[in-house]
C-alpha cells in the first residue's frame, strides 16, 4: 500500500549572512494521487487532496496536472505510477512549501522526480529532476521563495523515495558556499483513523501553523537586519497554466 503518514521534523538552517536555525514538528502524507486513502466522513476535514492546490490549479485531478506539466517538458507519464509527498488540506486550509512527486514507468523503472515549490506570495514553480540511484539531483534556482535570497545559485537535493523512514535534504549553493539547508526527517506510520486523529491532535491546524511560522521567522530575520531582496516578476511555466 502506497498511502502512509510521516510524523516528521522539518529543520531550516542559515549560515550566511546571519546564522539562524529552527525546527518544526508536523506530519506529511505519502499518497497515490490516483487513490488517496479513504477516511471516515468525520475525519475528512483533516485530509483533503485538492487539485486546485497543485500545478496550475486548473486540472480536474492532481495526476492530470502532473501529466500536463510533464507533457510540456516532453515526458509522457502514460500508465506510470506516482507517489506524492505533501500536506493535505486541514479544515479547508493548506500551504505546501514543497510537494515531491516520484514518477515511475509502468514497468517500475524511475522516470523522473518533480519538486513543486510554493512561496507565500501565491506563486508556484516546479523543478523537473533526474535523480541518481541515491535520490541526488541538482538544478539551478529559478524561483523566489525567501525574501532574503534572490534567485541566483543552485539547489543540491537529496530526495530518495520514502520507505520506513523519510529523509530529504535541500541545499542552496551560492559562490561555493551553502548559506541555506532544509531537511525533513520522519518515520512511516500506517493510515488509520486512530493514527490520523492522534497526529491531528498533536499538531492542530498543522498547515496554518506552517504559514504562521514562516512569517514569524521572517519577522525575526528582519529584526536582525537581514536585507530583503527584490522579488522579480514571476513567469508561469509551460504546463502550469
Amino acid at each position: 500500500m502506497v498511502n502512509a503518514l510521516y510524523p516528521c521534523t522539518i529543520a531550516h538552517a542559515r549560515s550566511a549572512p546571519v546564522t539562524y536555525a529552527f525546527r518544526h514538528r508536523t506530519y506529511l502524507w505519502l499518497i497515490d494521487p490516483d487513490g488517496p486513502p479513504p477516511l471516515p466522513a468525520a475525519l475528512r476535514v483533516l485530509a483533503r487532496f485538492d487539485p486546485r492546490d497543485h500545478f496550475g490549479g486548473t486540472a480536474p485531478t492532481i495526476r492530470a496536472g502532473l501529466s500536463r506539466f510533464l507533457a510540456a517538458n516532453g515526458i509522457d507519464l502514460a500508465d506510470g505510477t506516482v507517489r506524492m509527498l505533501t500536506q493535505a488540506r486541514v479544515f479547508g486550509h493548506v500551504f505546501n512549501p514543497l510537494t515531491v512527486y516520484w514518477c515511475r514507468r509502468a514497468d517500475g523503472t524511475p522516470l523522473c522526480t518533480v519538486a513543486e515549490v510554493h512561496n507565500t506570495y501565491g506563486e508556484r514553480h516546479c523543478y523537473l529532476l533526474r535523480p541518481d540511484a541515491a535520490g541526488r539531483a541538482s538544478t539551478e534556482k529559478e524561483f523566489y521563495v525567501s525574501p532574503f535570497f534572490g534567485v541566483d545559485g543552485a539547489y543540491r537535493m537529496r530526495l530518495p523515495e520514502p520507505g520506513p523512514r523519510l529523509e530529504l535534504a535541500v541545499h542552496l549553493e551560492r559562490a561555493g558556499m551553502r548559506p541555506f539547508t532544509a531537511t525533513v526527517r520522519g518515520v512511516r506510520r500506517p493510515v488509520t483513523p486512530r493514527v490520523l486523529l492522534r497526529l491531528a491532535l498533536r499538531h492542530p491546524w498543522s498547515t496554518a501553523v506552517v504559514s504562521i511560522a514562516i512569517r514569524l521567522h521572517g519577522i525575526r530575520l528582519l529584526l536582525r537586519g537581514l536585507p530583503v531582496r527584490r522579488r522579480p516578476r514571476h513567469t508561469v511555466q509551460e504546463g502550469m497554466q
